[in-house]
């Protein structure tokens, strides 16, 4: 029989090889087995010591996790744990497996196991892991050890949850969810006070991988044999109300028949009106990132899971709610982590890998995908750990434990970037080119300056034109249409300049610029059969951009619809309507309408299986994305 454990506690008051360069790193006496992100502070537990660190990763302290096993209550069983000072006698280790800071209440708690598999837990100051503020010998989490340890792969989740009560206020409770089995469960006595979910089939093991909260709702993720399940729960009124809110679905990852999928990784993407969610799931040896709209459905019926339930007797299962996915994000082998963060509109996903490499993936609004980055590779291909977490002091550098290290790594390499078109062509929601330094940066280091930026979504060029001809006059007008977000000082100082090879080519009377858009009607001139070439000057405060235009007759691009024939078109700046170019604005001017023309040969976002390589003296990142290519090219030293 498998038997589910949710635990609510109120509280009481962790050769060649190209070299990336982090922003910190540290060494432990073992393999981190959790780790914890405070405001500024990071907790690292080993099997042998609790360690804790500033934000940069320099070392605070670090505590021995050895001590003394005492009978309390014999006539109970119940034997304390109690931790000594180092090169003192210890007849016991106290293994941690769950690292939770309390900002409020300015502290720490630690749970695990001690040797003789009972359940301990700590509450140690936050600002100061040697003052020990209460112990005691009870279960919160798993009792993972030895054989039954996971570090690489858990099967129990421990999170802090709040639960608003009736009157308006509101508690903080431990929820742990814990995949047991006989061999790891405890043999001790415990004070605490758990509520049951069962298996109803009795049968199976669970393998819970995430668990988190959004406003009131709680989320848990687990697999359950084929099934990858999310369960939620309402984070309100009481204890009991929250297990017998209980709701479930499926997540169903389309595959070949039979194909079944385990969820690996998991991130809740923040700030948005829908829950979306990033999981890697695994199959038959491959992983891919998939996104997922996970929010709740409050029209199933509660406490009728067919797998879970808070009481179990006269239970009358439902069929679960299957969710499908909203996107497949990247298929890559060997995908171990996931952090999701959102900047601006874009989604950013923060991707651990077996050989040590993390790699950055932004996706646009319209879930349209720009290049992956590989931000950073460990020199020896140890496999990333099954969690990302970000530094809470300045957002900017993600904590990647790699076995006994781990180092801090900047979200971004903006500096590597030299010019405003470099800059922008990286397609990194992180990144400014900022005027008054002249470098590509964080929006945050130019606050006092004029910016530009990558626009709110996946643009293929960085300025576009579009023309058209006026059928009774035949006069030409001539668009230019700038693909940047900027800063308030930039888009105040907006200009643009039309040059051409004698004269202005510009009637005087025409519409002013008004970003992010400038328009050129022509003169009454007559194009010249190879195109007139036209150099745009645009200002965004005291930053230049210079566009060559080739301004061509559309009505003279003529041929048997391909996608040749629609790329040029389109390039030209005509428009795209029923497989034919003109002048009227009644087509397309985005080149993706070429991806619709028959006989089209190219490849659509999606699938970076092949496009990931790995080269012994250089890797390059390809990717045809809408007919962009992106390359990313890192120097052996």
């Amino acid at each position: 029989m498998f038997l589910l454990s949710v635990m609510l506690l109120v509280l009481w008051g962790e050769r060649c090889r190209c070299v990336f360069e982090d922003a910190g790193s540290a060494t432990f006496d073992g393999d981190v087995r959790v780790y914890a992100v405070a405001t500024n502070t990071v907790y690292v537990a080993t099997n042998e010591r609790l360690y804790q660190l500033n934000h940069d990763l320099t070392l605070n302290q670090s505590l021995t996790l050895k001590g003394i096993l005492k009978n309390r209550k014999p006539q109970q069983g119940v034997i304390l744990f109690t931790r000594v000072p180092e090169a003192t006698f210890a007849n016991g280790t106290f293994r941690i497996n769950v690292l939770l800071p309390v900002e409020g209440a300015n502290s720490v708690i630690s749970c695990g196991a001690t040797n003789n598999k009972c359940g301990h837990c700590e509450i140690l100051d936050q600002s100061n892991i040697s003052i020990l503020r209460y112990n005691e010998t009870i279960q919160v989490g798993p009792l993972e050890w030895d054989r039954c340890s996971s570090a690489v792969a858990p099967t129990s989740v421990a999170i802090l949850v709040k639960v608003t009560r009736t009157a308006g206020k509101t508690d903080t409770y431990i929820l742990t969810a814990i995949g047991q089995s006989e061999s790891c469960t405890s043999s001790c006595a415990s004070d605490a006070k758990t509520i049951n979910l069962q298996n109803t089939d009795y049968s199976g093991e669970v393998e819970f991988v995430d668990g988190f909260q959004v406003h009131s709702t709680i989320y848990v993720l687990s697999n359950l044999g084929n099934n990858v399940r999310l369960l939620w729960l309402e984070g309100r009124i009481s204890k009991s109300h929250v297990m017998r809110s209980l709701r479930g679905a499926t997540l169903v990852v389309d595959g070949s028949a039979g194909q079944t999928h385990r969820l690996v990784a998991s991130s809740v993407v923040p700030g948005a009106d829908q829950v979306l969610w990033g999981g890697v799931f695994s199959s038959r040896g491959n992983t891919e990132l998939v996104l997922f709209d996970i929010t709740p459905d409050m029209s199933i019926i509660p406490d009728k899971d067919p797998d879970f339930c808070s009481q179990c007797t006269a239970h009358n299962p439902s069929v679960p709610k299957i969710l499908r996915p909203r996107a497949v994000l990247l298929r890559k082998n060997n995908m171990t982590s996931v952090l999701a963060v959102r900047n601006k509109a874009w989604m950013v996903f923060f991707i651990g890998m077996e050989d040590g490499q993390l790699i950055k993936l932004a996706v646009d609004k319209h879930l349209r995908i720009s290049c992956a980055i590989v931000l950073y590779r460990a020199r020896d291909d140890r496999r990333v750990f099954h969690q990302l977490l970000m530094d809470q002091v300045d957002h900017r550098h993600i904590y990647v434990p790699l076995g006994n290290e781990m180092r801090r790594v900047p979200v971004s390499r903006c500096s590597t970037y030299t010019d405003v078109h470099d800059c922008w062509s990286a397609q990194d929601p992180h990144c400014v080119w900022c005027g008054s330094k002249t470098s590509c940066t964080f929006v945050d280091d130019c606050s006092d300056s004029d910016w530009v930026s990558i626009p709110d979504d996946l643009q293929q060029r960085m300025v576009s034109y579009g023309t058209a001809r006026e059928e009774a006059t035949g006069q030409i007008t001539l668009n230019i249409q700038t693909h940047v977000t900027a800063g308030p000082r930039a888009m105040s100082n907006f200009t643009c300049e039309f040059a051409a090879e004698s004269n202005s080519p510009c009637d005087q009377g025409g519409p002013p610029p008004h970003f992010p858009e400038c328009i050129c009607t022509l003169r009454n001139i007559t194009l010249p059969s190879k195109g007139l070439k036209i150099t745009v000057r645009i200002r965004l405060g005291t930053i230049m951009l210079l566009e060559p235009v080739v301004l061509n007759n559309c009505s003279d691009i003529t041929g048997p619809p391909s996608v040749v024939l629609c790329q040029r078109c389109i390039r030209a700046g005509c428009d795209w309507s029923k497989n034919k170019c003109s002048w009227a604005n009644q087509g397309s001017t985005n080149e993706s309408v070429c991806q619709t023309v028959p006989g089209k040969n190219f490849s659509v976002s999606g699938d970076f299986s092949s496009v990931l390589l790995d080269m012994e003296l250089k890797w390059r990142l390809k990717a045809n994305i809408n007919h962009v290519t992106c390359v990313c090219v890192c120097v052996c030293v």
